[in-house]
């Protein structure tokens, strides 16, 4: 048969690879990020390009794996704001009734919200992921110095934006002014 591996032998060990490996970190990741349909749908997405790649999958594949799935999502992402756009002008026509379905939010939320969207994701992959900065930089594409450069910055703003939430909670009725 040559050098090329059986295709049922090269299954097997995609699908070892999934299970042991990829599926429920990648699982975790996305549902950090989206709701359990899109994530599930993203996963398969994910799912397909690692095995579209198999053959050139680094080692570790995860940081890799992490890295697709961020594609993944964006791209389900921009497809559901076209959705929404479109649902915008159906619904001119015929207006849907209101719903309060506002999530709570604490200091942590609240301050991760209020990040750049890159600062936010590059904290997610090291808190949520608990990845290195090695790893995060596979996932994102840039040097492991930028990645651990870029982690300590967004790292020190998360504590500012975190104390600048929790100082103004609770504290609506004090003046700002001078120490003397």
């Amino acid at each position: 048969m040559g050098t090329e591996e059986h295709p049922n032998i090269r299954r097997a060990r995609f699908e070892a690879l999934v299970r042991d490996v990829l599926v429920e970190p990648l699982r975790r990741f996305l549902r950090r990020r989206t709701d359990p349909e899109t994530a599930d749908d993203v996963l398969s997405d994910t799912l397909l390009a690692c095995w579209r790649r198999f053959d050139e999958l680094p080692d570790p594949p995860l940081p890799w794996a992490y890295g697709v799935a961020r594609l993944c999502l964006a791209n389900a992402q921009r497809s559901a704001r076209r959705q929404q756009r479109l649902a915008a002008r159906v619904a001119a026509v015929d207006p849907p009734r209101e719903a309060d379905d506002a999530p709570a939010d604490d200091a942590l939320h609240e301050a991760l919200g209020s990040l750049d969207p890159d600062d936010a994701e590059l904290l997610r992959l090291w808190a949520w992921e608990q990845l290195t900065p090695s790893e995060i930089a596979t996932v994102l594409g840039v040097t492991p110095n930028a990645a651990s450069i870029r982690l300590h910055r967004a790292r020190g703003r998360l504590r500012d934006a975190i104390g600048k939430v929790e100082a103004g909670a609770g504290h609506e009725g004090v003046e700002g002014g001078r120490r003397g």
